[in-house]
C-alpha cells in the first residue's frame, strides 16, 4: 500500500528521465503539466487537495509501468477535457493527435459509470471493454486513474467506497491482471479488500504483522543458502524475498485455508541472465531441494496470454518450511511486473517500435476474444457474462498439432476447440484425437492438451445436440447460426418484398409505414421482437403481407404516420425550412430520405401533420397524390441533420473502431452504428447528424481514404 506523497513536477521528470532520455519529450511533459495546471486552477478534491495532485500522481503511477511519452501527457491531461471543457482540437495542435486521441478516449471512459449491478448500464459496459482494444493505453491510463482514487478513497461517504471498492474488484483488477500488470493488479485488489471487508483486510494484516519477524528471518536463511549454491555454480543472479499480497491471501482462506498453512507466504524471486539459465538454476536447487510434485509450472515455454514467463516450483526449504520459487530473466521480470506496458519504453525509438507493435499483436489474445465476442450477434447482457466467465476468468490454453496455442473458457469441449480454429473446421467435424487418444466430443479440455479435429467434406454439419454439450458462446452462436441462415435469409428477403410491394399496391409510402410508433402497434400485435421477424413471419407464410398492413391501416383509408425526425419551423429568412406562400406552418423531414441542406427538396402536404420534406429523387413520391408544395432551403442554417450512409469495406478484420474514430474526428454525431452482413465485403450502416450537403461530402471523402472502404452511399428507404 502506497504512503500519501505530495509529489512536484520536478519528481515526475526525475522518474520519467530515466528511461526516456530526450529533452524535448521531457519539456512536452513539462508543458503538458502547466497546461493541466491552468485548467483546474480553482478545483478541488473531495480530499481538500488542489485537482492537480490528482493527474500529477497518476502520471507518476504511470512511469512505474515505463509509459510513453503521449501516455503520460495523456495521464496528466485525462480530466482536461472532461471537467475544463479543453477542445480535442487544442490538445492535438500542442502536443500532437496521438496525445490527443489518447486524452479523447480516457474522457469517454470518464463518462461511463462501470457498474456489476445496474442492469441499464450493461451496454455501456460493453462499449468500454470493446473500447480497450482501439489503444491499450487509455485503459492503462484509467487503471492508473482508478489506482490514485482508490489510494484517496478514505475522503468519500462508505456507501460510494464500497461501491467503488466492488466494480475495481470485479471489473479493472481482472482487467489489470489481463495485461499482465501485477504491480497496479495487486493494489487495486488489496485496497478493493479493505474498503469492502475491512475486519478481513486489518486480520490478515494484523496476522502478517505478527509472524513477520519470524518469515523475514526464514526467509534470509533460504535466500542466504539459494544465493550460496547459485555462486558456487557460477551463476550470476539476483535474489529476493517476495510478499505475497494480502488479497491472495484472502482467497486462499476463503477456499477452506488455515493461514498456517499458506506455504507461499515463504517465497523467493531468482533473476537471471538468460533462459538457459533459469532452466540451470531450477535444476541446482532441486538438487538439494526437494520439490513437492504436481507444483513445477514452466511459463517460459508455454506463456500465459498476458505474456508471463517465469518458472514456477515449490520445494522444502530450511527446517522443513515450505517456499515457493520463481525463476525468471530480468527482461521476463519486467513483463510480469507492467505487462504490456514494458514494451513502451522502447517506443521512444523508432527502430523498436514495430518490435512492440508485433509483440502486442502476438500475445493479446485478450483482445482478439473481446473483439470476436463484440462481433457475435448476442444481447449485450449475454456478452458481458461471456466476457466475465470466457475472457476475464482464467482460461484453458490448448495446442494445435503444429504447436499454435487456442485460448479457451474452462469446460470447453473438442467442439468449441474446432469452431475457435474456423467456422468451418467446426461445420466439417467429424471427431477429435486429444493427446494421440480418441475422445468423445463432450470430452473437457485440459490444460495444454494437444488436439487434433477430423473433418471430412462430406459431413452434414453440426448436431442440435451440439448446444448442449459446448462451453463458449461464441460456438453456441455459431451453431445456432448454421440452422437459421440459409432458409431464413431467404424467407426475411421475400418477406420484405412481399410486404413493401403490399405498400405500393396501396399506395402507402414507406415513410409512413416504417415509423417507430408503427413498429412498436407490429411488435405487440404480432409478438415478435423486431422487423427482421416481421419479414420473416410473412415469407414463411405465417402471415399475409394484407394482414400485417391491415393492422395500422384500414383497406380504404391511409392514415398519415408522423416521420422519425421532426424539425418545426415558422415561416422566416432565418428558418432552415422556407414554404412558398405558407407562414407558420409545421414542417416535417421524412425519414425515408433523410433531407440535409444542400439536397433538391420538395414537400408533400399531410393529413393533420404540416409538411413532410423529402429529397426530389426519393421513390416514396411516386406513390403520393397531387398535394405538392415547393419548398426550399433556408440561408442560414444552423441545426445538424440525420443522415444515414452505408460503408463497403474488404476488409476482412472488423473496422468498426477505426471507422467510428475517423467520424468522431469530422465534427459529426453518431446515432448508431451496425454491422449490416459480412459475404465478399462488409457493409456497415451509419445514422449520423451533419451540418448539410458539403459536409457529407468531404466526410466521404476523408472515409475513402481509408484502403480498405470501396465505396459510401447515401441510404433512401
Amino acid at each position: 500500500m502506497s504512503k500519501k506523497e505530495q509529489y512536484t513536477i520536478e519528481d515526475l521528470i526525475e522518474k520519467a528521465s530515466v528511461y526516456i532520455p530526450e529533452e524535448e519529450n521531457l519539456e512536452k511533459l513539462r508543458k503538458a503539466y502547466e497546461f493541466a495546471e491552468i485548467a483546474h486552477k480553482g478545483q478541488f478534491r473531495k480530499t481538500g487537495e488542489p485537482y492537480i495532485i490528482h493527474p500529477l500522481n497518476v502520471a507518476i503511477i504511470l512511469t512505474t509501468v515505463y509509459a510513453d511519452t503521449d501516455t503520460l501527457i495523456a495521464g496528466l491531461l485525462h480530466d482536461t477535457m472532461e471537467d475544463c471543457n479543453a477542445e480535442k482540437e487544442e490538445i492535438d495542435e500542442l502536443f500532437g493527435h496521438t496525445a490527443g486521441n489518447l486524452v479523447y478516449g480516457v474522457s469517454k471512459l470518464g463518462r461511463i459509470n462501470f457498474s456489476t449491478e445496474n442492469e441499464y448500464l450493461i451496454e455501456y459496459y460493453k462499449k468500454i471493454i470493446v473500447g480497450m482494444s482501439e489503444d491499450v493505453r487509455v485503459i492503462i491510463v484509467k487503471l492508473a486513474d482508478r489506482l490514485h482514487n482508490m489510494r484517496t478513497l478514505y475522503a468519500l461517504p462508505e456507501e460510494k467506497q464500497k461501491k467503488i471498492a466492488k466494480e475495481t474488484l470485479e471489473i479493472l483488477a481482472p482487467i489489470a491482471h489481463h495485461l499482465g500488470i501485477h504491480k497496479i493488479k495487486s493494489e487495486l485488489e488489496d485496497l478493493s479488500l479493505r474498503y469492502l471487508k475491512p475486519d478481513v483486510f486489518y486480520d490478515i494484516a494484523e496476522k502478517l504483522d505478527q509472524t513477520k519477524l519470524e518469515r523475514d528471518t526464514t526467509v534470509n536463511d533460504m535466500l542466504r543458502l539459494v544465493s550460496d549454491l547459485l555462486n558456487e555454480h557460477h551463476i550470476v543472479h539476483e535474489i529476493k524475498g517476495r510478499a505475497k499480497s494480502i488479497y491472495s491471501i484472502y482467497n486462499k482462506l476463503n477456499k477452506g485455508r488455515k493461514f498456517s498453512d499458506i506455504y507461499d507466504l515463504l517465497a523467493l524471486r531468482i533473476l537471471v541472465n538468460t533462459e538457459q539459465e533459469c532452466y540451470l538454476a531450477l535444476g541446482i536447487i532441486h538438487s538439494k531441494y526437494r520439490p513437492i510434485p504436481k507444483r513445477f509450472k514452466d511459463y517460459i515455454a508455454m506463456p500465459k496470454a498476458n505474456m508471463y514467463q517465469s518458472l514456477h516450483t515449490t520445494v522444502f526449504g530450511v527446517d522443513g518450511y515450505l517456499f515457493e520459487i520463481q525463476i525468471r530473466t530480468y527482461q521476463m521480470d519486467e513483463v510480469a511486473e507492467n505487462g504490456i506496458a514494458s514494451h513502451w519504453a522502447y517506443k521512444e525509438h523508432k527502430d523498436a517500435s514495430q518490435m512492440m507493435q508485433n509483440t502486442t499483436e502476438q500475445k493479446l489474445q485478450f483482445f482478439k476474444s473481446i473483439i470476436e465476442l463484440n462481433e457475435e450477434k448476442m444481447s449485450s447482457e449475454d456478452f458481458v457474462n461471456s466476457v466475465k466467465e470466457e475472457v476475464l476468468n482464467n482460461n484453458i490454453y490448448c495446442f494445435t498439432p503444429k504447436g499454435d496455442i487456442i485460448e479457451l473458457p474452462k469446460g470447453a469441449t473438442p467442439i468449441d476447440f474446432a469452431y475457435k480454429v474456423h467456422t468451418k473446421i467446426g461445420e466439417t467435424m467429424v471427431g477429435a484425437i486429444v493427446n494421440n487418444s480418441i475422445v468423445p466430443l463432450d470430452y473437457q479440455l485440459q490444460n495444454n492438451d494437444i488436439v487434433k479435429i477430423n473433418t471430412s467434406k462430406n459431413a452434414k454439419g453440426p448436431s442440435q445436440e451440439w448446444l448442449k454439450i459446448v462451453k463458449s458462446t461464441q460456438t453456441k452462436n455459431k451453431i445456432r447460426a448454421f440452422f437459421t441462415k440459409g432458409e431464413k435469409e431467404i424467407y426475411i428477403e421475400r418477406g420484405k418484398e412481399t410486404l413493401e410491394k403490399e405498400l405500393r399496391k396501396r399506395k402507402i409510402s414507406f415513410s409512413d409505414f416504417y415509423t417507430s410508433e408503427n413498429e412498436k402497434i407490429l411488435k405487440k400485435e404480432l409478438r415478435v421482437e423486431d422487423l427482421e421477424e416481421i419479414y420473416l413471419e410473412i415469407g414463411n407464410g405465417k402471415y399475409a403481407a394484407p394482414t400485417v398492413v391491415n393492422i395500422l391501416f384500414k383497406k380504404e383509408e391511409v392514415v398519415e404516420a408522423k416521420p422519425k425526425k421532426i424539425v418545426a419551423k415558422t415561416m422566416d429568412t432565418n428558418s432552415d425550412i422556407i414554404v412558398a406562400g405558407i407562414d407558420k406552418i409545421k414542417v416535417n423531414l421524412a425519414n425515408c430520405c433523410n433531407p440535409i441542406p444542400g439536397d433538391e427538396v420538395i414537400g408533400y402536404i399531410t393529413k393533420g401533420n404540416g409538411i413532410s420534406v423529402h429529397r426530389k429523387q426519393c421513390h416514396n413520391l411516386e406513390f403520393l397524390d397531387n398535394r405538392i408544395v415547393s419548398v426550399s432551403w433556408g440561408k442560414n442554417t444552423k441545426e445538424k441533420y440525420e443522415t444515414d450512409i452505408l460503408i463497403y469495406s474488404t476488409a476482412k478484420e472488423n473496422k468498426l473502431a477505426e471507422i467510428m474514430q475517423k467520424l468522431s474526428m469530422l465534427d459529426t454525431s453518431i446515432e448508431r452504428f451496425l454491422t449490416l452482413h459480412e459475404k465478399e465485403e462488409t457493409v456497415y450502416e451509419v445514422d449520423l447528424y451533419v451540418k448539410n450537403k458539403k459536409h457529407i461530402e468531404k466526410v466521404s471523402t476523408e472515409l475513402m481514404k481509408l484502403s480498405y472502404i470501396t465505396k459510401i452511399e447515401r441510404v433512401m428507404r
